[in-house]
């Protein structure tokens, strides 16, 4: 089969190579599944940097999300089965961008059947973590107002659709007027072009000064400081990421003073430490899903030869929505 493999760490389109490799075997408690379509994510460019914090041996395939057909069950594999439609994670070192992927079974989820394959493979990981970030850790209220940084992005895109859906009123950032206008189609209620505005006030503004009861926050950097400026009282500000690749230092004096707090959120340990609560997350996003409340922002659909650029254009931060790779 064919399969993007990285031999030494670097920028994805320095380091990858499309090459020929041996169809991966399931193996215990895994599956192996013909990739339909695999989700571009940062962490895909992480794990190419060699910054990522999992680091399998070279050379390896990255491509984290997948939506696939189950070929192959390893021993003491009860569910799925065989060409069953699944979504998950792949089993590095067998990533997505390839044409067949592993998953460990247990992490493998019934693919939403409202969802094409595309959708379905840029739904997991975004609209999980956008479900844990607003519900399990920031306890979003209707009527609130949630403020969602890179809101044109994979992961902000999903943020806001699920802020919708919990009856918030929804302020999203973009960098620019194609980001703006993908934002307001998502049904942000207010859209803060950060090339020419300056969100904090503008939150003000619509808050009437009280601020934001719950920020999303996957930038870091001044993203971050600016919203620590503008919290309501007992709002909560939620760390997704730093893809500005700056990490910022908070003031917990700040913090003190304006009695909101900072929620750290790493998905991948609810993955690990609580599935039932994954399982449980899965039914309410697939329901939001089935009625249309949720749908993943596709933004650029790529076939296997084009992954490199792909996340490379994710890189540069000129991409909107989700790209996701469909094997030829």
């Amino acid at each position: 089969m064919r399969a993007w493999q990285v031999h030494e760490p670097g920028e994805p389109v320095d380091v990858l190579r499309l090459e020929r490799v041996a169809d991966p075997a399931p193996g215990p408690g895994r599956i192996t599944v013909r990739v339909l379509a695999a989700a571009v994510s940062f962490p895909d460019v992480l794990l190419c940097r060699g910054l990522y914090q999992i680091k399998p041996a070279m050379p390896f395939t990255p491509g984290l999300e997948v939506c696939g057909e189950v070929l192959e069950t390893g021993e003491d594999v009860t569910w799925p089965a065989v060409g069953d439609r699944v979504v998950g994670l792949s089993a590095l070192p067998h990533g997505g961008f390839a044409e067949h992927t592993v998953m460990e079974a247990r992490s493998a989820l019934p693919a939403p059947e409202a969802l094409d394959d595309p959708a379905a493979a840029a739904f997991y990981i975004s609209y999980q973590t956008g479900w844990f970030g607003l519900h399990r850790r920031a306890r979003l209220r209707a009527g609130e107002t949630l403020l969602v940084h890179a809101a044109a992005g994979g992961v902000g895109s999903a943020a806001v659709q699920l802020g919708k859906a919990a009856g918030a009123t929804v302020i999203g950032v973009a960098g620019g007027p194609d980001k703006v206008k993908i934002a307001r189609g998502l049904g942000a209620d207010v859209v803060v072009d950060r090339h020419q505005e300056d969100f904090t006030e503008v939150v003000a503004e619509v808050t009437a000064g009280r601020g934001a009861d719950v920020v999303y926050d996957p930038v870091g950097g001044t993203a971050f400081s600016g919203s620590a400026r503008c919290m309501a009282f007992e709002g909560r500000l939620v760390v997704v990421g730093f893809a500005s690749g700056v990490v910022p230092r908070p003031s917990l004096s700040g913090a003190l003073i304006d009695n909101y707090t900072i929620h750290g959120l790493h998905w991948g340990l609810y993955a690990r430490r609580d599935r039932p609560g994954i399982r449980r997350a899965h039914e309410e996003l697939t329901a939001l899903a089935a009625r249309g409340a949720v749908s993943p922002l596709v933004g650029e659909r790529l076939r296997l030869a084009d992954v490199a650029d792909g996340l490379q254009r994710l890189v540069d931060g000129t991409a909107g929505g989700r790209a996701v790779m469909l094997p030829d």
